[in-house]
């Protein structure tokens, strides 16, 4: 996914999504963007949340131990810190700006508690799918810091953090083969534009989580995600005043999904196969 050539064709919004309020964890207050009555529709993505808040109620018990199977999460952090900490032995302090790509495969236990008590906690977690041959994989998980994920800055001034896939020439801290995904953090200044190509099967969203922009001409507001047409050659965001967002795009699988809370199979036969693991003890 590179955006060296500008989008002679921009995509068009096909449907624009108000996220629903919810809780996960221990109680953590988040806004759940792409829901599960919306992963074949953005098939390689399962879900997306944002969380923030200035209230420490709303997530001071954070994440405590919980097992995964079958999926990929990518955790971006904005503002605050977390701890992640795994039943591998792994262990990592997510602060400000920083990336936690942690690959679940064929099951691990996995923590997520703040290390504040009081300020802005802010950020986003990603849900990728994983294809049916890599599924029982073995796990992995990698922290970048905010100074390890490559940025640019276009000529017109738009800040660009390549979290994922290649944009403009530069290649994003993480790739991945099956599902290609591409995953932009978009800053943009009053009176600009970003441009991005895509291909035509790959699925794409913009979420705006700050100010408003224009994708294919339709406004997008604060807290929305556009759900891109799957016509075109790329997208085109524009903002009239400051704003900021995601761009997230990735090849489908074209599998079945099978998914019981944390674990994501193929199958209903593995999925009891995921739960019987889980009870005896075996899962990671």
């Amino acid at each position: 996914m590179n955006a060296t050539a500008s989008v002679k064709d921009p995509r068009s919004v096909e449907h624009v999504i108000t996220g629903q309020a919810t809780s996960d964890g221990a109680g953590v207050k988040l806004t759940r963007v792409i829901t599960q009555n919306l992963q074949r529709r953005l098939d390689p993505f399962l879900m997306l949340d944002n969380f923030g808040s200035d209230n420490p109620d709303d997530y001071i018990a954070g994440f405590p131990n919980h097992p995964h199977r079958g999926f990929e999460t990518i955790t971006y952090m904005i503002a605050g810190r977390m701890l992640h900490e795994d039943s591998k032995g792994n262990k990592g302090l997510l602060e400000n700006g920083g990336v936690q790509w942690m690959t679940a495969g064929r099951g691990v236990f996995h923590s997520e508690i703040p290390q504040q008590e009081e300020g802005v906690m802010e950020g986003f977690q990603l849900w990728l799918n994983l294809p049916a041959k890599d599924k029982m994989c073995t796990p992995w998980y990698r922290d970048f810091k905010n100074t390890d994920l490559p940025q640019f800055t276009t000529p017109e001034g738009v800040a660009v953090t390549v979290i994922a896939g290649s944009s403009h020439g530069v290649e994003g801290a993480v790739s991945r083969e099956g599902t290609e995904p591409l995953y932009l953090d978009l800053h943009l200044p009053a009176s600009t534009q970003f441009e991005q190509t895509l291909p035509a099967t790959h699925n794409a969203v913009v979420f705006v989580y700050r100010g408003e922009v224009k994708v294919g001409g339709q406004m997008v507001g604060d807290k929305r995600m556009a759900i891109l047409n799957n016509v075109g050659d790329g997208v085109v965001i524009e903002a009239s005043a400051d704003a900021k967002a995601l761009l997230i795009a990735g090849k489908p699988l074209n599998e079945p999904i099978a998914q019981y809370g944390p674990f994501v199979m193929n199958t209903e036969q593995e999925i009891r196969q995921a739960l019987q693991d889980f009870r005896e003890g075996t899962l990671a």
